[in-house]
C-alpha cells in the first residue's frame, strides 16, 4: 500500500484550471463504488475532476479505484491510512483546482444533470455560496421517519427557509454539497468537533453570513443502509446532533443573552431540558395541563400565556412534529413574535 498522502496518479496542476472539483472519501466501498463512479462519468457537465481519498480500506476497495482512474484521468486516487471521515475530506479538499468543491459519497448516484445545473444555479446566483438539491431516498427499507425527512429537507429550498430551519435538522444533504471554494476555505474547510462535519460547516457558514440555496429538483439518490456512516457512527448520535445545537445557539441567538424560554416538554423538549448545561431556560411552555406547575429537569412548566412578550425574550421551540411547529408557529406571529428574532425552532 503506498504511504499515507500518496498520490497514485499524475500530481494535479495549478488550482481553478477546472470549474468543479469533486471530492469523495471511500472506506470498504467497494460493493458501491462502482455505481457511484458510473453516475459521474455520465455527467453532462465535463469540466470536473474527481478526488478519490481512499481512506485505509482493506476490502478492496483501492484497487477499483486505481482501475477506475486508470481509464479517466479526471479521476485521482490518494490512498492513505485509515484516519476517519473528516481526515479524508480535509485532504481531498485541499487536493481541489476547481472554482466549486462538490461532494460525492461512494454509496450514491447522481442524476447526469447534477453538476450541470448547480453550476448553472451558482453562476445565475452569484450570492450563494453553498447549494445542494434535493434528493430521493433508495436502498432497503426506507421507514416513515426517513420518508418525512425526505419530505421536510426537499421543501427546504430557498436561503429563507434553510436558514429558518437551520437548528431542525441539516437542511441541506451532505452529499449534495455544491461550494464556492473561496467560501469554504473563508470559514476554515471541514472541520473535527466531534459531531457531524456538514452540519458543523453549515453552522460556520451561516454565523460568518454565507448564503445558501437549492436546485429543488431530486438529482442525487440518497442511499438508505446500516452500513452508512451516520447510522453506526457516534458523532452523528442525536446527543451530539443537540451538542453541535446548543454550542450554535450560544454562538447565534443566545449569545449575550441572560434569560431565555423553551416551548415544548414532550419527548423533544424533555431531551433539552436534561441537557441544557450553562444556559438554562427560565421556564418552558407547554398545553398539557398535567405538565404545567410542575417542573421538569428542574425548570417550571409554565402555560404559552405567560411567556414574556416579544422582545423581552428569546424562545426555543424543541418540538418534533412539523404539524406541532406550525401550530406554534399560528399561535406567536399573531401576537407579533418574529421567527429568528423571538423565536426558533429546534428538534
Amino acid at each position: 500500500m503506498d504511504p499515507p498522502g500518496k498520490l497514485t496518479n499524475a500530481p494535479p496542476p495549478e488550482k481553478d484550471t477546472l470549474a468543479v472539483s469533486v471530492v469523495m472519501p471511500c472506506y470498504n466501498a467497494r460493493e458501491t463504488v462502482s455505481q457511484a463512479l458510473d453516475s459521474l462519468r455520465a455527467q453532462t457537465l465535463p469540466d470536473w475532476e474527481l478526488i478519490l481519498v481512499d481512506d485505509g480500506s482493506d476490502d478492496g476497495t483501492l484497487a477499483v479505484l486505481r482501475e477506475a482512474a486508470s481509464r479517466d484521468d479526471r479521476l485521482r486516487v490518494i490512498a492513505r491510512n485509515h484516519e476517519g471521515i473528516v481526515s479524508a475530506l480535509q485532504y481531498g479538499c485541499q487536493n481541489a483546482r476547481g472554482s466549486f468543491i462538490a461532494r460525492m459519497d461512494a454509496d450514491d448516484s447522481a442524476h447526469p444533470d447534477r453538476f450541470r445545473r448547480q453550476v448553472e444555479f451558482m453562476r445565475a446566483h452569484p450570492d450563494v455560496d453553498l447549494c445542494g438539491t434535493g434528493v430521493k431516498m433508495t436502498g432497503g427499507r426506507i421507514g416513515y421517519g426517513r420518508r418525512r425527512y425526505e419530505k421536510w429537507i426537499n421543501a427546504l429550498v430557498s436561503h429563507e427557509e434553510i436558514v429558518r430551519d437551520l437548528f431542525v435538522e441539516c437542511p441541506l444533504a451532505h452529499p449534495t454539497f455544491f461550494m464556492r471554494r473561496d467560501a469554504f476555505e473563508a470559514v476554515g474547510g471541514y472541520q473535527d468537533r466531534g459531531w457531524a462535519e456538514d452540519y458543523d460547516l453549515i453552522m460556520r457558514m451561516a454565523l460568518a453570513g454565507k448564503r445558501f440555496g437549492k436546485v429543488a429538483e431530486p438529482l442525487l439518490d440518497w442511499t438508505e443502509s446500516p452500513k452508512r456512516l451516520s447510522m453506526r457512527d457516534p458523532r452523528y448520535s442525536p446527543e451530539n446532533f443537540r451538542a453541535l445545537k446548543r454550542y450554535y445557539l450560544g454562538q447565534s441567538h443566545l449569545r449575550g443573552r441572560s434569560a431565555f424560554h423553551q416551548w415544548g416538554a414532550g419527548e423533544v423538549g424533555k431531551a433539552w431540558l436534561r441537557e441544557w448545561d450553562v444556559m438554562k431556560p427560565l421556564a418552558v411552555a407547554d398545553i398539557n395541563p398535567r405538565k404545567v406547575g410542575r417542573r421538569i429537569h428542574g425548570i417550571p412548566v409554565i402555560w404559552p400565556d405567560v411567556l414574556p412578550g416579544p422582545g423581552e425574550t428569546f424562545i426555543v421551540v424543541a418540538v418534533g412534529a412539523p404539524t406541532a411547529r406550525e401550530e406554534i408557529r399560528a399561535w406567536l406571529i399573531p401576537r407579533g413574535y418574529r421567527e429568528l428574532r423571538d423565536f426558533v425552532f429546534l428538534a
